[in-house]
């Protein structure tokens, strides 16, 4: 069986060059999970492995969150996989219509497992949760396809949130030649 890992590498989601990511790090590597996740076989992997590792980790949540964009095709396949409702933040607050940040009706005080697409610094996924915190929720998971291995494990502890990786950079780019 193939492995997510491989999946990645194979449809083309990891790209090499110089590039500057959503953190404003530079990087001779990056990883394009909605490449990935517009492929129904790889999406469908994604959400399998986050709904089993709901289930070994034993998290409890009543909705499954996420930052837009990247993280909305895999909050929505995780979301069907899992029978959880969803709620979409917005990177900024809309200037018409409700103009609401937060897509979709919660319960305050009910726990939020958040999805992410790529973890680097973690700031983006920090951002969300205050926000989501703010408005009554409990945020204690989040669950990365990617985590790069770049401070957002230690920047999620500091605010009390698990940061739960499928893949770890080190594993896809084990035994690369294309990095320094």
């Amino acid at each position: 069986m193939t492995s997510l890992p491989d999946y990645l590498k194979d449809c083309g989601a990891i790209k090499f060059g110089d590039f500057t990511l959503a953190s404003g790090k530079k990087s001779k590597y990056y990883i394009d999970i909605k490449k990935a996740s517009a492929i129904p076989r790889i999406l469908k992997l994604i959400a399998s492995e986050i709904a089993e590792k709901i289930k070994i980790y034993s998290i409890d949540a009543d909705y499954i969150g996420c930052v837009a964009l990247g993280g909305v095709p895999i909050a929505v396949a995780v979301s069907l996989e899992t029978d959880l409702p969803l709620i979409i933040i917005r990177k900024e607050a809309k200037d018409y219509g409700t103009k609401g940040q937060i897509v979709g009706d919660f319960v305050k005080n009910s726990r939020v497992l958040m999805v992410e697409d790529v973890a680097t610094t973690g700031g983006s996924v920090l951002k969300a949760i205050k926000l989501l915190r703010g408005e009554g929720l409990i945020i204690s998971n989040v669950i990365v396809v990617v985590d790069r291995e770049e401070g957002a494990c230690a920047a999620l502890a500091d605010e009390g949130v698990e940061l739960t990786p499928l893949v770890r950079i080190g594993d896809i780019l084990e035994g690369a030649s294309h990095i320094d």
